[in-house]
C-alpha cells in the first residue's frame, strides 16, 4: 500500500486480492483500522454519532466548494479495530467524491469488489450500512444546499 492514507480503492483492491480467507481479511482490516488517524476530541460528540452501529462510530463531513461540483471530506473514528478498517474502505471509496458520485455507491457492491462477499456479520453490514446512508445524508443536503 501506498503511503497515501487513506488507500486508494484499487490499493485496497489490490490487498484484499491477497487473502484466500476471511480470517486473514479481518487481520488486514484490523491493521487498516490502526492506521486511522484519530478524530479531535472535540467532535466526538453525540450529534456526530453513527446511530445503528454496535461499536461506537462518529462521523462528520464537510463540503469543499473548491471544485466544479461540491465534494466532502470525511473523517470518522470507532473505538473498535475492525470497524476502524470499515472506516479506512469508506473513506476510499467516499472521501473527497463528488455528492452526485456518493450518491450512486452501493455498500453491497463495495464488499463483493473486497471480496468479504457474506463473511462480515450482519451487526457490521448494518454499521457499514449507517455508516454510508449518514454520508449520503450529507451529500444530498449539500446538493439540496446548492439548488
Amino acid at each position: 500500500m501506498s503511503s497515501n492514507f487513506p488507500p486508494t480503492v484499487a490499493e485496497l483492491k489490490d490487498s484484499f486480492d491477497l487473502f484466500d480467507d476471511s480470517e486473514e481479511k479481518y487481520e488486514y482490516l484490523v491493521e487498516l483500522g490502526r492506521q486511522l488517524p484519530e478524530m479531535s476530541p472535540d467532535l466526538l460528540r453525540e450529534c456526530n454519532r453513527v446511530i445503528g452501529c454496535m461499536s461506537s462510530v462518529w462521523l462528520t463531513a464537510e463540503v469543499d466548494n473548491q471544485q466544479p461540483s461540491p465534494r466532502l471530506k470525511i473523517q470518522a473514528e470507532s473505538d473498535s479495530l475492525i470497524v476502524r478498517g470499515l472506516i479506512v474502505i469508506v473513506l476510499a471509496y467516499f472521501n473527497g467524491q463528488d455528492c452526485e458520485t456518493i450518491l450512486r455507491l452501493d455498500a453491497d457492491k463495495i464488499l463483493s469488489e473486497l471480496g468479504f462477499g457474506n463473511s462480515l456479520s450482519s451487526n457490521r453490514k448494518n454499521g457499514l450500512a449507517a455508516m454510508i446512508k449518514r454520508i449520503k445524508q450529507h451529500a444530498l443536503e449539500s446538493i439540496q444546499a446548492e439548488t
